[in-house]
């Protein structure tokens, strides 16, 4: 029997669902070492949790956040679909859910960052890496993304071939 999902904009995650998170951060290179304290005051200040749960269990399967301005702006951050479902359409249901998202509906642009094998999985919603000449830009105090360490985890979580 396949499973059935929904998925919902929430104000906030149950804490077997923030458990959920913390697992599916676990696995990705970019979000591994964030702790719980800091993963329960990042989701008490987002505008948007996007929360994909398996309807009998309800739990998580796949997540996402926005901040936003409601205006000018919103960024698409933490896309993460559970290893295990990855293939089952579950990031097509989150990335719709979020472009059509009422609360998003008069903002003028939603912006993230992807890495290059993703784009093309990105533009079926229209997103653009032409942005004209602005270049994203980051000051961080977590060394992780430094050139060199971002550089060296991302090549160790790609399969050889």
């Amino acid at each position: 029997m396949t499973p059935e999902f929904e998925c919902e904009v929430r104000a906030g995650l149950s804490p077997s669902q923030v458990d959920g998170l913390m697992r599916l951060y676990a696995n990705e290179w970019w979000t591994r070492d964030r702790t719980r304290r800091d993963v329960e005051r990042m989701l008490a200040d987002c505008d948007l949790l996007f929360v994909v749960t398996e309807r009998e269990s309800q739990s998580l399967a796949a997540f996402a956040r926005v901040l936003t301005d409601h205006t000018y702006v919103a960024l698409l951050l933490d896309t993460i679909v559970a290893p295990a479902f990855r293939g089952s359409g579950l990031g097509r249901l989150l990335v719709e859910r979020v472009c059509s998202a009422p609360e998003l509906r008069d903002v003028e642009r939603i912006e993230l960052t992807c890495q290059p094998e993703l784009i093309p999985f990105y533009r079926k919603w229209g997103f653009t890496e032409n942005v004209g000449r602005s270049r994203p830009m980051r000051r961080s105090t977590n060394p992780v993304f430094s050139d060199a360490a971002a550089q060296q985890a991302h090549r160790a979580d790609r399969p050889e071939g």
